[in-house]
């Protein structure tokens, strides 16, 4: 495995190779979920690139950029056992410059859900994104469906600005007690990580209700909040696979979405029905 932090080294590294790339772009502290894109990556793709950047541009004023967690050598070990062909290990002088061009995420989809209370946290996103994929080229990316409104994102700045790359959504990976597999799972105690416990509680009802045959938006949210109690609920949501709000569940084409704090920690979770 080559391990290269410059962008413009990795680029001259990459511009000659005739084979088709997978890229997954991380943050770090990788994991099983991690695990499975480059997975996903490899079965579909000749060369596997991962990229290793805490973005400090998607991180608000307050929340945890200091504190996430760093496991720099790990990631490094379990890139080379999963048999990534190259890592990019850039500093963020290496991503970013003065008076920096930035994409804007759009002024409806960017500014909803984790949005909301979050506002320019997907600026920063697809600035990053943008760049990574400008710096890899990739044939195809992938990331994670538990970051359901990230991934939505993603693939409308691929296909609004005409880029080559597909976007490839990969399906979440749990713990078997059902908790998603999340690198802020590290800040839990372990009694909040049992209170946690109720955001893939309140999916797995939801899913339940849809079987039974209830359909009703409003229904399956008030009933979801319940599961969540007393837990800090930042939104209980029912979307289309464009992120238009569902009166009725839509078979094939619903995304239910969670997003709460428990302690001081932020979680989300969803399920694609």
């Amino acid at each position: 495995m080559k391990i290269i932090s410059s962008p413009l080294e990795l680029k001259e590294h990459l511009k000659n190779i005739k084979l088709s790339v997978g890229f997954v772009p991380t943050m770090g502290a990788l994991h099983e979920g991690h695990i499975s894109l480059i997975k996903k990556a490899k079965e579909q793709n000749e060369m596997v690139v991962v990229s290793i950047f805490l973005n400090p541009t998607q991180f608000l004023k307050g929340e945890d950029l200091e504190k996430y967690p760093k496991k720099d050598e790990a990631d490094k070990k379990i890139c080379e056992l999963s048999g990534v062909d190259v890592l990019f290990f850039p500093n963020s002088c290496d991503i970013y410059g003065v008076d920096e061009v930035s994409i804007l995420s759009p002024k409806v989809r960017g500014y909803v859900l984790e949005g909301q209370s979050r506002p320019g946290h997907f600026n920063g996103v697809l600035t990053v994104v943008m760049k990574l994929l400008n710096i890899v080229n990739p044939t195809r990316a992938y990331f994670g469906k538990k970051d359901a409104q990230q991934l939505n994102l993603i693939s409308l700045m691929a296909k609004q600005l005409f880029m080559s790359v597909e976007i490839v959504p990969v399906d979440t990976v749990r713990e078997k007690d059902g908790l998603a597999l999340s690198s802020r799972n590290a800040y839990l105690s372990k009694d909040e990580r049992v209170e946690a416990l109720k955001i893939s509680s309140s999916l797995r009802l939801s899913s339940a209700m849809v079987s039974k045959g209830v359909v009703d938006a409003k229904e399956i949210r008030a009933a979801m909040r319940e599961v969540l109690a007393p837990l800090e609920i930042f939104y209980v949501e029912i979307l289309d696979r464009e992120f238009n709000r569902l009166e009725r569940v839509e078979i094939g084409n619903t995304v239910i979405l969670v997003e709460v704090k428990v302690a001081t920690t932020r979680l989300l979770d969803n399920i694609w029905l």
